[in-house]
C-alpha cells in the first residue's frame, strides 16, 4: 500500500494558483488586488468571496468557508486531503509519486481496502441484477418503479436486486478471488451451521447501497419482497473496519453540496424518504436509517451545517422518535426545527403525492422551533392538569439546559417564560439546576473512565487544600463548554498572531548555560502562558496552537538556515549580475567614483530584497506548514486566521507607512497575552466564587472556610486590577473570526 510523498504534495501546492483553482467552479471578478464572486457554499446576491493571489487563499466574509486550494477542495467537494493533492495534480499534470507505508500500517489499509473492493464489486453485481437480468426487471426493477422513483433515481442511488437463486453473488465473488473471511465480514455472506457452506444473505430483496462521505461503498440495505419468507424485513452490513451503524447517514454523499450550499440539513428517517424528496428537488436530507440517532450521527451533520430540521412520521412512534433525537442535537449546539407531516403521511408518500412547489411550501409554512413543537406535543390535553403540565415544563427545561451556547440557552429560556406565562427567573433557576445536573453526570462519567482527567486546569490548584470544595468541584459546577465560549475569542485572537507572526523572532533569551539566541513569537508565547499555568479551553485552538510550537521548535531553524543559504546564492548573484551590467554600460568612463556609487546602489536594492523576502518567509512560514496539514482541523483553523477581512486601500499607504502587525508585533502580543490572562483570572475568580456559595452553614469550620475564600477573591481581584492597568482603562474584547 503506497501513499502521496511529501515531495510530491509540496509540488502541487507550490504549483497550484488559487485563482486558477476556483475560477474552476466561481466567476471572479478583479478587485484591486484581489479577485472577488459568489460564494459557491451558500446562496447570496452580492458578492462576498474573496481571493488572494498573493496570499494564495480565499474566504467568504459571509459565512466564513474558505481557505488555501487544498482547504478549498476539501470543503467544497468534500474531499479527502489525499484526493484533494490527486484533483490538483491531474489539473497541474504533475506525476504523483508514492510511498511505502510501515507493515502494521499496510496490513490495516489492506483490510480497509479489500473491504472497500468486495463491497464495490457487490455494488456491480446487484446494479447488473436490476437491469440486466429477467429476475432483477422484474422484481427489484418493478418493485422501485412502483414505489414512484424513476430511473434517474434509481441510478444516482445506485439501488439494486440481490437474486432469488444459487447463490449468485457468493459464487462469482469466490471465482473472481475474493477471500471468503471478506464476504463474512462485510455480511454479504453468511455460513450454514449445517454443512459449513456460504450463501447469499441478502437473497430475493431489493438493495439500498450506503456511501461514505467521500462515495466509497462502506454497507447495504436489503428489504426483503418475497411475502412468504419469515425473513427480517430490512437487514444490514455488520459493523466493521468501514462500517459503523451509529457513524453513518444514508444519502450523506448524496446530499453534502446542498447541505453546505443550503445551509440545512433536513433529518428523516428511512432510504425511501430521502430519495423521493431528493426526486421532488430537496436534496439537502439525510436518513438515520430507522436506527435511534447517535451522538456520532449529529457530529456528521454538524460538519456540513448547524441547522437541522428533524422530520420524522406522524405517528407515535415519529414524535416518539423526534423528542428523543432533540435533546441530542441540542446538545451538540444544532439550531433545530421539527417538521410533522398530515396524519397518515411521511416523506416518502408526501413527496411523492406532491408538486416540489407543493412540498417546499409545507415545509416553509409547517416547520416549527423545537420549543413550539415540544410545547404543542407535550401540553396537549394537559391544560387543566397542573402535575401534566409541571411535567410537560420540566421536560421542556431540560431541553434547553442541554443547549451548549449560554446566549442561545438565554433565548430560549424568554422564549419558554412567555409561552408557559411564567416568570423568567424561575425558569432559569429550573434550567441552571439541570444543567448542573446534566454536568454532574457527564462529570461522573468521566471520573469512571480509567484514563480520566480535569478538563480545566486551575491556577488554584496550590491552595486547593485551604479551599472546600477542591477546585476539580468547582470545574464541575461550571459547564466546560459555556467556558470555551467566553475564552474563545482570546484565545482565538492570540492563536491568530501565532499564526501570522510565529516565526517571526520577538526576544533576546538565554538558554540553561547562558547562552544568548534569539525567541521567535510562537516561542515566547508558549513560554509566557506555561509559566502562568494558563491553559486552552477550546481543544480545536489548543491543538493549533501546539502544532504551530511544535512546527517552530522542531523545524523552523533548519528550514530558515536552509533559505537563507538559497537567498544569499540570490542576492549575490543579483548583485554580481548588476555590478557587470553597469561596467558593460560604463565602457571607456573610467569615473572610479561614479562606477562605486552605481555599484552600492546594486548591493542596497540586493539587500532590501533579501530583506523583503526573508521576512516574507518568516510570515508565511506557519501557514505554508499547517495550511497544508494532514490534520484537517488545524488546515481549517490555519485558514481562517491567517485570512484578513480588510485590506487598506492605497489612499491609506499614499503619502505615509501603514504600520503593520509585524512592525508591532511586540505590543499587539503582550497585550493579547494580557487579555488572555486577564480573562483567565475572571474564571478563577468565578469559580472561587461558587465554592463560597456551595459551603454549608452547617459545617464547623463554615467561617473559616468563608474567610480563605473572600481572601482569595481579593487576591485574585488585585492580580486582575493589575492586568487592567497594562491594558489601560479600556479592555477591547476581540472579535471571534467565526
Amino acid at each position: 500500500m503506497k501513499r502521496i510523498d511529501r515531495e510530491t504534495i509540496q509540488r502541487v501546492i507550490d504549483t497550484a494558483d488559487i485563482v486558477e483553482v476556483v475560477s474552476d467552479f466561481v466567476t471572479l471578478k478583479r478587485s484591486g488586488s484581489s479577485y472577488i464572486g459568489l460564494c459557491p457554499f451558500h446562496n447570496e446576491r452580492t458578492p462576498s468571496f474573496s481571493v488572494s493571489k498573493s496570499k494564495g487563499i480565499c474566504k467568504c466574509f459571509s459565512c466564513g468557508k474558505g481557505g488555501n486550494t487544498v482547504n478549498f477542495l476539501m470543503e467544497l467537494e468534500q474531499l479527502s486531503f489525499q484526493e484533494a493533492i490527486r484533483w490538483l495534480a491531474k489539473k497541474y499534470n504533475i506525476e504523483i509519486k508514492e510511498h511505502e507505508v510501515s507493515e502494521k500500517e499496510r496490513e490495516a489499509d489492506n483490510l480497509r481496502e479489500s473491504l472497500f473492493a468486495m463491497n464495490q464489486f457487490a455494488l456491480n453485481h446487484f446494479e447488473h441484477n436490476i437491469s440486466d437480468t429477467e429476475e432483477g426487471r422484474n422484481v427489484g426493477y418493478e418493485y422501485f418503479r412502483e414505489r414512484g422513483l424513476n430511473d434517474a433515481m434509481i441510478k444516482k442511488f445506485h439501488l439494486g436486486y440481490s437474486l432469488k437463486r444459487d447463490n449468485p453473488l457468493t459464487t462469482q465473488a469466490v471465482e473472481a478471488g475474493y477471500d471468503e473471511k471478506y464476504l463474512l465480514a462485510t455480511g454479504l455472506s453468511g455460513k450454514s451451521e449445517r454443512d459449513n457452506r456460504l450463501y447469499d444473505k441478502y437473497r430475493e430483496r431489493v438493495i439500498y447501497p450506503i456511501f461514505s462521505v467521500s462515495g466509497r461503498v462502506i454497507g447495504f440495505g436489503g428489504r426483503i419482497l418475497s411475502k412468504e419468507k419469515a425473513s427480517a424485513k430490512y437487514i444490514n452490513s455488520p459493523e466493521n473496519e468501514i462500517y459503523h451503524k451509529s457513524d453513518s447517514l444514508y444519502g450523506l454523499y448524496q446530499a453534502k453540496q446542498s447541505i453546505v450550499k443550503n445551509n440545512k440539513c433536513y433529518l428523516v428517517e428511512g432510504y425511501m424518504d430521502v430519495i423521493s424528496m431528493h426526486q421532488s428537488g430537496i436534496e439537502n436530507v439525510v436518513a438515520s436509517s430507522g436506527t435511534s440517532l447517535t451522538e456520532g450521527q449529529i457530529r456528521l451533520i454538524h460538519r456540513f451545517t448547524s441547522n437541522v430540521t428533524v422530520i420524522y412520521d406522524s405517528d407515535a412512534a415519529g414524535i416518539k422518535a423526534s423528542l428523543r433525537g432533540i435533546d441530542l442535537l441540542l446538545a451538540e449546539g444544532l439550531n433545530v426545527r421539527v417538521l410533522l407531516f398530515p396524519e397518515g403521511e411521511d416523506p416518502d408518500s408526501f413527496a411523492q403525492s406532491h408538486s416540489t412547489s407543493e412540498l417546499e411550501q409545507y415545509i416553509a409554512e409547517n416547520e416549527t422551533d423545537f420549543m413550539l413543537f415540544k410545547t404543542n406535543i407535550l401540553m396537549k390535553g394537559k391544560e387543566k392538569d397542573p402535575i401534566g403540565r409541571a411535567g410537560a415544563i420540566n421536560d421542556i427545561v431540560r431541553s434547553i439546559a442541554t443547549i451548549p451556547d449560554p446566549i442561545t440557552r438565554s433565548v430560549y429560556i424568554k422564549e419558554c417564560s412567555r409561552i408557559m406565562e411564567m416568570a423568567e427567573k424561575t425558569i432559569t433557576l429550573q434550567v441552571n439546576r439541570a444543567r448542573n445536573e446534566i454536568l454532574e453526570n457527564r462529570r461522573k462519567q468521566r471520573d469512571a473512565r480509567p484514563d480520566a482527567e480535569t478538563d480545566n486546569p486551575s491556577v488554584l490548584a496550590d491552595n486547593a487544600d485551604q479551599i472546600a470544595p477542591s477546585a476539580t468541584a468547582v470545574n464541575a459546577s461550571a459547564s466546560s463548554n459555556d467556558l470555551a465560549m467566553q475564552c474563545r475569542p482570546y484565545e482565538e485572537e492570540l492563536v491568530k498572531y501565532v499564526i501570522r507572526l510565529g516565526a517571526t523572532m520577538l526576544c533576546t533569551a538565554y538558554d540553561d548555560d547562558g547562552n544568548e539566541f534569539q525567541m521567535t513569537t510562537a516561542e515566547y508565547v508558549d513560554y509566557a502562558l506555561s509559566s502562568d499555568g494558563i491553559v486552552f479551553h477550546n481543544p480545536d485552538l489548543e491543538r493549533t496552537f501546539r502544532a504551530s510550537v511544535n512546527l517552530i521548535t522542531s523545524h523552523f531553524r533548519d528550514d530558515a538556515n536552509q533559505f537563507i543559504t538559497e537567498l544569499e546564492k540570490t542576492r549575490n548573484d543579483e548583485i554580481a549580475e548588476g555590478i557587470a551590467k553597469i561596467r558593460h554600460e560604463m565602457g571607456g568612463d573610467f569615473d572610479m567614483a561614479k562606477i562605486e556609487a552605481k555599484e552600492k546602489e546594486v548591493k542596497t536594492t540586493a539587500d532590501k530584497n533579501f530583506e523583503k523576502a526573508y521576512n516574507k518567509f518568516e510570515l508565511a512560514y506557519v501557514f505554508n506548514n499547517l495550511g497544508f496539514s494532514d490534520d484537517p482541523i488545524v488546515m481549517k483553523i490555519t485558514n481562517d486566521l491567517y485570512a484578513d477581512k480588510f485590506e487598506l486601500s492605497k489612499y491609506h499607504t499614499k503619502y505615509s507607512a501603514v504600520p503593520t502587525e509585524y512592525d508591532q508585533r511586540v505590543i499587539i502580543i503582550e497585550r493579547a497575552i494580557d487579555e488572555l490572562k486577564s480573562n483567565f483570572i475572571d474564571q478563577q475568580i468565578n469559580d472561587v466564587k461558587r465554592v463560597m456559595m456551595s459551603l454549608q452553614k452547617t459545617d464547623s469550620d463554615y467561617d473559616e472556610k468563608v474567610m480563605k475564600t473572600l481572601n482569595e477573591i481579593k487576591r485574585l481581584t488585585t492580580i486582575k486590577g493589575e492586568f487592567a492597568k497594562q491594558l489601560g482603562e479600556r479592555i477591547v474584547l476581540p472579535k471571534s473570526s467565526r
